[in-house]
């Protein structure tokens, strides 16, 4: 595996200096550590503080390789992950202020929308990494996701839990709800949901994760913090779907969006497969109902 920790050389990078060594240590990953200077003339004090910083690796067992770039960061780091294919990308992300779409900087969001691997968004002060949450929409695009979050937690012996948040219906659906709320009756259901969760928990306990799944009604980003509150959650995992057209680049939704701004724990942006043709609701529904 290959990752990619991006970094000014400041003290408040060291967050993703951390956070990426924490992950690169036990993946035995070849890790590149790339600062990005606003002018030439600041490359040889950021090429110093990167030196330092990668002491910080050293203690991890990391030995990263050191490259001092100067320009615009975000056409940087794009033009870094066009050069080497790497799996992960770990960046900080300024607090700027709780005012408009964006709580942080304007580069963490540009980042993430640019670049094609996962980004890995250093927030909070994590002093370890052994509970992730998985934001699953229950579709199966997000399947290239849980597979990525299972390579990380296998490395650092971490569990996961998929949670899917479903909106309030109306009231005809009563035992709908009623079923999709009994978590073992879902699993066991041949429903569109039913199944992909049932795959993707699967999936992660194929790689020798511990897995569970949980379930919440209302609206989404209130629901995903109250169940990162409870269940005191290291890593939040979301996700972000390419964009169609000739330019790459990915679309980030109002969910992730809203996770970034408002999360205490560093954040997986993930990326999704492209989606397959929906179901009708009224076949979603025979599914839950539905015999073995």
């Amino acid at each position: 595996m290959k990752i990619l920790i991006c970094s000014d050389g400041t003290q408040s990078t060291e967050t993703a200096i951390h956070l990426g060594g924490s992950l690169a240590g036990p993946l035995k990953a070849e890790t590149t550590l790339l600062g990005i200077a606003e002018t030439s003339q600041d490359e040889q004090p950021l090429r110093d503080a990167l030196y330092k910083q990668a002491q910080l690796l050293h203690s991890r067992g990391v030995s990263p390789a050191i490259v001092v770039q100067s320009g615009e960061p975000v056409r940087q780091i794009v033009d870094q992950t066009s050069k080497t294919n790497y799996d992960l990308v770990v960046i900080g992300a300024r607090w700027i202020g709780a005012t408009g779409h964006y709580w942080r900087s304007a580069k963490t969001y540009e980042v993430i929308k640019a670049i094609q691997p996962p980004v890995l968004v250093a927030i909070g002060e994590s002093k370890q990494l052994k509970r992730f949450l998985i934001c699953s929409g229950g579709k199966e695009f997000i399947e290239q996701a849980v597979q990525f979050t299972g390579k990380l937690a296998v490395a650092v012996k971490a569990s996961v839990t998929l949670l899917h948040v479903m909106a309030e219906p109306p009231a005809m659906y009563a035992d709908l709800v009623r079923m999709e709320e009994n978590v073992g009756q879902l699993l066991e259901s041949k429903s569109e949901l039913g199944t992909n969760l049932r795959r993707q928990k699967r999936e992660l306990e194929r790689l020798g994760v511990p897995a569970e799944v949980r379930l919440r009604h209302g609206i989404v980003v209130d629901q995903v913090f109250e169940e990162v509150r409870q269940g005191n959650y290291d890593l939040i995992v979301t996700g972000t779907s390419q964009a169609r057209g000739l330019l790459r680049h990915y679309i980030m939704g109002d969910l992730t969006r809203s996770i970034l701004n408002r999360s205490n724990v560093p954040v997986l942006v993930a990326r999704a497969g492209p989606p397959r043709p929906g179901r009708t609701l009224w076949n979603a529904i025979k599914g839950v109902f539905g015999k073995r």
